[in-house]
């Protein structure tokens, strides 16, 4: 593992400064060396961003570590919260995920679970009353539904400030898990025990799909490995793994510290970092945040593409928000180690989306405009690259024996979850923009069990849209011979990137219409009109397992 994690980012910077080495600059005049410039400095950021993803993926591998469970300490008061939005989240997952909630033990304490209900539906009261739950809903409280701040209407941290305005001075502690995740039996147990130290201010856990049996949802879960299995584990020597409000508990005096979450589509990161540039007021040291790779509380990923997309739009979204809006305010305040953790954490959403867009500019620009940039033997380019994508490849499978999801399967690669990683690429480009026109985002559920969203071609328009450029950069290029191999393979494997959702989707549909439509039915008439019998044309139509006309006889 040392080795990997050495190798790897030395050979990837090897590769930057042998191909952008001075003689390999390609220097023209006129408008095409303004062309020859841009490629240039699109193909050099791209493999600059790559080194830091490198350098990223090393350092987590390096220094992630594990805190030594403590047996938690008796007497404290505590609040196992999970907020509700009608119509979003089935009422049948509310009451799976309250069950388990009401069975989470904390031996000398108190614990009072809680459902703070968005709409104050009368069938969650009605839930609540049954499971022995505590209810609460700010709607029609005028205080608690502003047009932004910490109370902003129809969002999670506005309903979470709603409650602890009102009763938060009740507790010690506020756990929280998502409307979907079901608490294990362990889960506190499991994280007051770290409060022991004054200076910690939330225990977070892993998020874990527990539907992950296939499709977007097995994707998901996998994508999720290097965040949770390394960036937050590495995060434990600093102090300051990312707070992720699937599952976590939190100190009720450093929220109120800090006043409360903090405005943001992504309020857990937000209100993280404002806790982490902050200091224990009794102590006079820096606040501290642990991370348990323990599976405290089992959920559900999302099952569709629109789903999948609209998650990965608004977290990629919420880390640009903050890191343009809140990052560069309180940056100085954080310690070098911190500061160094957190660029390397937030990095990763602005890389992807740069090097999306700049593969598109690069291709317009070698195969539509002709430009060059580069002038390297393709021969030794290869070698250079294969050798630094082995190893970043090799230290990333090396790692997967940190895998903390107990619903993956043993011995797994982790390919779906680089996959899913590549196909979200369109989305991070698309929220980087929204970004810099400023567009306000809006808080959006996830859909989950029987409120998923149907998936559409609209839900692909990303997509379709970058399949467009990258189909018309390589049919310019073989209309103007721009025979340039190598931004044609490029050109083709992100044609390939962006086309596969679309792809999966419509072979979806297609098999669901065989099963579902007379196309069966059409087949089984054609074979029986050809063989001249009846079974021959039912045998193909009839679903399995169907009894015969007769009734007594069961068609294998």
């Amino acid at each position: 593992m040392g080795a990997l994690a050495c190798l790897s980012p030395l050979v990837s910077s090897a590769l930057l400064a042998w191909l952008f080495w001075p003689e390999h600059w390609v220097v023209r005049g006129g408008w095409v060396g303004w062309v020859d410039g841009a490629v240039l400095v699109c193909v050099g950021l791209v493999e600059v961003f790559r080194l830091v993803g490198v350098v990223s993926v090393a350092h987590a591998s390096w220094a992630a570590c594990d805190p030594v469970p403590v047996a938690a300490a008796p007497g404290g008061r505590v609040a196992l919260c999970t907020s509700f939005v009608p119509g979003k989240e089935p009422l049948s997952m509310v009451e799976a995920t309250l069950r388990g909630a009401v069975g989470v033990g904390y031996e000398g304490g108190v614990v009072d679970v809680w459902l703070l209900d968005e709409g104050d539906d009368a069938e969650a009261r009605a839930l609540c009353a049954r499971l022995g739950v505590r209810h609460f809903s700010r709607k029609g409280v005028a205080r608690w539904n502003c047009g932004s701040g910490r109370f902003r209407a129809r969002t999670k941290h506005g309903n979470y400030n709603a409650w602890l305005d009102e009763h938060g001075d009740d507790y010690d502690f506020v756990a929280c898990v998502d409307t979907d995740h079901v608490p294990l039996p362990c889960f506190l147990e499991r994280m007051l025990g770290y409060f022991q130290d004054p200076d910690v201010a939330f225990v977070v856990g892993p998020q874990v799909y527990g539907n992950a049996v296939g499709g977007v949802a097995r994707g998901a879960e996998s994508q999720q490995f290097v965040f949770h299995a390394l960036v937050q584990r590495a995060g434990n020597r600093y102090g300051v793994p990312m707070l992720v409000g699937t599952s976590n508990c939190v100190r009720v005096g450093v929220l109120r510290q800090v006043g409360g979450l903090y405005d943001s589509i992504t309020e857990d990161l937000a209100t993280g970092l404002e806790i982490h540039r902050r200091r224990n007021p009794l102590t006079g040291r820096r606040w501290r945040a642990v991370y348990t790779p323990d599976v405290l509380a089992v959920g559900e990923g999302p099952s569709s593409w629109t789903d999948f997309f609209s998650q990965q739009l608004r977290w990629s979204r919420g880390t640009f928000e903050t890191l343009f809006g809140q990052f560069f305010r309180v940056v100085w305040s954080l310690s070098p180690g911190r500061l160094w953790n957190y660029l390397l954490l937030m990095s990763f959403y602005p890389m992807a989306a740069l090097t999306w867009v700049l593969g598109g500019v690069a291709c317009v620009c070698f195969l539509v405009l002709g430009g060059a940039g580069l002038a390297v033997p393709w021969q030794v380019w290869l070698m250079w690259y294969g050798d630094a994508v082995v190893l970043q490849v090799a230290l990333y499978v090396v790692n997967r024996r940190h895998n903390v999801s107990p619903h993956e399967r043993l011995g797994s690669w982790g390919v779906v979850g680089m996959v899913m990683s590549a196909l979200a690429g369109p989305l991070y480009a698309r929220a980087l923009g929204q970004a810099l026109l400023r567009r306000r985002p809006g808080f959006v559920v996830t859909p989950k069990g029987d409120s998923a969203s149907p998936d559409g071609v609209r839900t692909f328009r990303c997509h379709l849209g970058w399949c467009l450029l990258f189909a018309g950069c390589l049919a310019a290029s073989w209309v103007w011979g721009r025979g340039v191999a190598v931004m044609r393979v490029w050109g083709t494997v992100a044609l390939v990137t962006a086309l596969v959702p679309v792809t999966v989707w419509g072979m979806g549909r297609m098999r669901e219409w065989w099963r579902t439509s007379g196309a069966r039915e059409a087949v089984g008439n054609g074979l029986e009109w050809l063989g001249g019998g009846v079974v021959a044309g039912e045998g193909v139509s009839r679903p399995l397992g169907q009894r015969g006309r007769s009734g007594g006889e069961q068609l294998p």
